[in-house]
């Protein structure tokens, strides 16, 4: 019976990081969250008035020399539980020689939530200025509000759910103004976690639509890769013959109107001026005396040096309409005219 009345289920707990996950640091306020963890493992453990006092008229005293060792015991290892889950900055500033586990709880809560007036005033700018568009998700920017609004609760400034609620929706994105309005409207408003819910899903539908627009853009951008790799269109097609069209015509009157080398119309001026002056054909190096002018559509002729002239083109008005033709010398002689001698 000895044995049994001895044993206390504290003792019992090997790893006091299977039940306080959290590790408690100066720089990432999470003392609420710590203290709560804490209370409710040293409350299933029948601890707690180690770290909490009991009520007036509820105290317990150790009466016997063993009541005394076990509540030594219990308290040592409450005050190894609590050295076991914060960093070794807050250890080496609460440790102390003979220290219970009370007087370490309680500097924790003073380092924590000392200078009450001025942490309220604190966290009451950042709890008003946080915005969904400082965090990466909904998520976050809910948790965050949450950890500011237990923060004020523990130095006497509690936040009530509904002003969560409008703080939440008042710091929400251009995005999710629609999901925002309809929590606003709603009488009453609804509960912090409902409204987180309706936040969370219209993220979800936000990503889903943002995966979709990507997956079309990246279709249509195939799409204009493959045209112009070289893919038949009817425009591309259609744009090809037409330059195609017109480089050929380029191509004929650049011909046409040399002397040189060429073929097309450079050939057949050439075969016609041949045929005209008995098989001679011109010499390569001559060229028109005036380059590439025209007269409508036909180039000009080209002039020969052993006085062979072509069949002229029809010119524009005023000139004559006829065509000038090679006439037979008479063998009375040239007749003069108003410019002098013509043939």
């Amino acid at each position: 019976m000895s044995d049994k009345s001895t044993f206390h289920p504290a003792l019992a707990v090997s790893n006091i990081r299977n039940h306080i996950s959290i590790t408690l640091e100066m720089e990432n306020v999470q003392y609420s969250t710590w203290a709560e963890l804490f209370k409710i493992t040293a409350r299933s453990h029948k601890v707690l008035h180690h770290i909490i006092p009991p009520a007036k008229g509820k105290e317990k005293v150790p009466s016997t020399k063993d009541e005394n060792e076990l509540w030594s015991t219990l308290d040592a290892t409450v005050l190894s539980w609590i050295y076991a889950t914060i960093s070794n900055d807050l250890l080496h500033t609460i440790i102390e020689p003979d220290a219970t586990a009370m007087e370490a709880w309680n500097r924790l809560r003073d380092i924590f939530q000392d200078n009450k007036n001025s942490r309220v005033v604190t966290l009451e700018a950042e709890f008003s200025n946080t915005k969904l568009e400082h965090f990466p998700n909904v998520s976050a920017y809910c948790q965050r509000l949450k950890s500011l609004a237990d923060q004020l609760k523990n130095v006497s400034a509690p936040v009530s759910d509904s002003r969560l609620v409008i703080q939440l929706v008042s710091g929400l994105t251009r995005a999710y103004r629609g999901v925002g309005t309809l929590i606003r409207q709603s009488d009453p408003l609804p509960p912090f976690y409902q409204a987180r819910s309706m936040l969370t899903l219209e993220e979800g539908g936000l990503a889903k639509e943002a995966a979709t627009g990507s997956e079309s853009a990246m279709v249509a951008t195939s799409g204009m890769d493959y045209e112009d790799s070289g893919s038949p269109s009817p425009n591309s097609s259609q744009s090809h013959n037409r330059g195609k069209h017109n480089g050929n015509r380029k191509n004929s009157g650049r011909k046409n109107s040399g002397g040189g080398k060429g073929s097309g119309g450079g050939r057949q001026s050439q075969s016609h001026g041949a045929a005209a002056r008995g098989g001679q054909q011109q010499p390569s190096g001559q060229q028109h005396p005036y380059g590439q002018q025209q007269w409508g559509s036909q180039p000009w002729p080209n002039f020969s040096p052993w006085g062979w002239m072509p069949q002229w083109a029809t010119p524009p008005c005023p000139y004559p309409s006829q065509g000038w033709a090679q006439r037979p010398m008479s063998n009375k002689g040239q007749q003069q005219g108003l410019l002098g001698p013509r043939p």
